[in-house]
């Protein structure tokens, strides 16, 4: 199994160097104590945490699985005590609010220390994972009841926290679901319906699980404007804020899955459970979106992490693995033959699962910094602000989720492949990776979901192609400040085509739909593909930028090697990688027609 080692130059070059972290924190209002000294714990604290805790469960969980007994899960070995010390350690509220018993620390450290977790343990980190998500959504519209009545024991890490949205007649369409809400005399509410895929949904690491459902009201509108919001705890909370007797929900059962087999997956039956309503009634799908952007961007950590550990794992495999001669020559002449990196397509693996991973965390702590101004637009009470850094982290949503899955499972199954045979064998770990970054791609709104979500209503719908001029022009003005630099003018050169491209296919699939209104599902992922490897080339370039500037005044932190690496890297993207775009560009302007005039009936005639 690949021996997880957190990539904290990297994470440092990040923060330091190319987003200036500092800087950033300091214009927060919680930024006062994020300061190098601290930040610089919590990166350490973290790596020791996910390297010698986390990881070497990761193999074991995945072969034990969860085990579930009338109603009752149980989670692998070593899971109870390695969440123990995650609560120990106070890291569920590294980035919630002291008054609930958190840190109080900017959200960006929360992603940073979750992207570690999740590359050592993806099954893991899905625990405390769901639970943020149900602390953002209570934090932003629940009472001031429902806050002190749940997130001291959130925050703690005591309780966890779930979403429930899918039903067995609907996932991605939630105007669909029928769950049923009756009110009670007392305030509260009857929940009834059955939800499923719920992670997270039943467990043994905590006392209690707060659940929050979807359910209709009777008197509710058809469709998505008739949902309403609720949290249905496991065991209902006493006055005093303990824990009281047990609510009326169950787990009836828990999916056998292809991957991520250490996180529960369960099947929830809700009878008559008594819920508080949260936010206002019929609107309960807009108080939800909290919860799923939440989610979205920690499924995008997942692409990143599992690029990260496949390569982590191939990476001395190639070094030590060997097979034939160099095609340029003997590199090791005293063995009986080369080392498998020194063949160019091993390395073209390689550098591929080291070009997602290393673009995806930066994609992935820029959108961090727009979550941090959000949170503080929040604490602010600007609504103003919190809308516009809203929109502005909507457009990257999507990317981040469907492109970079894709990418983290094409890494993982480099890996599998620069192992050879070895890869399809359980105990070298890495078929698991590729298994575990198979449901990234899928659940919080497939690849296709994520696509026409873009393209549909970021780009066409609410903006009219605004938002991609906007984001292009920030590009260009990059590139035509780094332009002059012997170093960046090659991909300041590829960057202003590519912008100039992107704004141009946008047009074009604009005035295509008037006329041909399924081009827009026909085109939405190519569109998502291009936007993705456009988006990253630029942080790419970005990189190398400041990987130039450290070689040239000599002031950066990281040797001289790893600075030339990053120039390498970015030089190997752009050459190797961001061509796929002209696919995906000639692809998606093509009529939907060849996609939509075979008749449903004609795709078989055999069954």
């Amino acid at each position: 199994m690949p021996t997880y080692k957190a990539p904290l130059r990297d994470i440092r070059f990040l923060m330091n160097e190319l987003f200036d972290y500092p800087a950033h924190y300091a214009t927060l209002q919680n930024g006062e104590n994020a300061d190098p000294d601290t930040i610089e714990m919590i990166l350490e604290g973290a790596a020791d945490y996910c390297e010698n805790v986390l990881s070497p469960l990761n193999q074991s969980g995945d072969e034990e699985g969860c085990h579930f007994n009338d109603g009752e899960v149980t989670t692998p070995k070593g899971f109870k005590a390695a969440y123990d010390q995650f609560v120990q350690g106070g890291w569920q509220g590294l980035s919630y609010p002291e008054e609930f018993g958190g840190q109080g620390l900017p959200m960006s450290l929360n992603l940073i220390k979750s992207e570690m977790m999740g590359t050592a343990n993806w099954s893991f980190t899905m625990y405390p994972g769901l639970s943020m998500g149900c602390m953002n959504t209570i934090m932003q519209f629940g009472t001031d009841e429902q806050k002190n009545t749940y997130m001291p024991h959130l925050v703690a890490g005591t309780w966890a926290g779930t979403m429930c949205l899918t039903e067995p007649q609907c996932g991605t369409d939630l105007g669909q679901v029928k769950s049923k809400a009756e009110a009670n005399a007392d305030g509260s509410y009857k929940i009834s319906g059955t939800k499923i895929f719920i992670s997270a949904g039943e467990h043994d690491l905590t006392e209690n699980i707060v659940h929050i459902v979807l359910a209709r009201l009777p008197d509710a509108p058809a469709g998505t404007r008739g949902i309403s919001l609720f949290i249905v705890p496991k065991f209902l909370p006493t006055a005093d804020g303990g824990i009281g007797e047990r609510n009326g929900v169950s787990c009836g059962s828990i999916e056998h899955k292809m991957g991520i087999r250490a996180s529960a997956t369960a099947v929830l039956n809700f009878d008559d459970a008594i819920g508080y309503l949260i936010g206002e009634p019929n609107k309960g799908l807009h108080a939800m979106f909290t919860f799923m952007n939440t989610a979205r961007i920690g499924t995008a950590v997942q692409g990143l992490a599992h690029a990260e550990l496949s390569f982590q794992g191939a990476l001395p495999y190639a070094k030590e693995r060997m097979s034939m001669r160099a095609l340029s020559g003997k590199k090791e002449p005293e063995k009986v033959a080369d080392p498998i990196i020194y063949h160019a397509d091993v390395r073209r693996m390689l550098l591929t699962q080291k070009a997602i991973a290393e673009g995806g965390r930066a994609m992935i702590y820029h959108a961090a910094q727009i979550a941090d101004k959000m949170a503080d637009a929040l604490a602010q009470g600007d609504q103003e602000k919190f809308d516009a850094y809203d929109d502005k982290l909507g457009f990257f949503t999507p990317i981040l989720k469907g492109f970079l899955t894709e990418l983290g499972l094409e890494a993982a199954n480099h890996g599998m492949q620069i192992f050879g045979g070895h890869g399809y064998i359980k105990e070298h770990g890495m078929e698991q990776i590729a298994r575990d970054a198979r449901i990234a791609t899928l659940y919080e709104g497939t690849t296709g979901v994520q696509a026409l979500d873009l393209i549909g209503r970021k780009v066409l719908l609410s903006s009219k192609g605004k938002v991609v001029r906007e984001y292009t022009a920030e590009i260009l003005r990059f590139a035509g400040r780094h332009a002059p630099n012997k170093y960046m003018r090659r991909f300041s050169w590829d960057l202003t085509k590519i912008c100039a491209q992107w704004n141009a296919l946008t047009v074009r699939i604009m005035l295509a739909a008037r006329k041909d209104r399924d081009i827009v599902s026909s085109a939405s992922v190519d569109f998502l593909m291009f936007s993705g490897y456009a988006m990253m080339a630029y942080f790419w370039a970005q990189q190398a930028a400041v990987a130039s500037e450290k070689l040239e005044d000599g002031t950066g932190k990281e040797s001289v090697e790893f600075y030339k690496a990053k120039i390498k890297v970015a030089d190997f993207y752009f050459e190797r990688i961001l061509p796929r775009t002209q696919g995906h560009a000639e692809a998606m302007v093509n009529p939907s027609r060849t996609m939509t005039s075979l008749p449903a009936d004609h795709f078989s005639f055999d069954y």
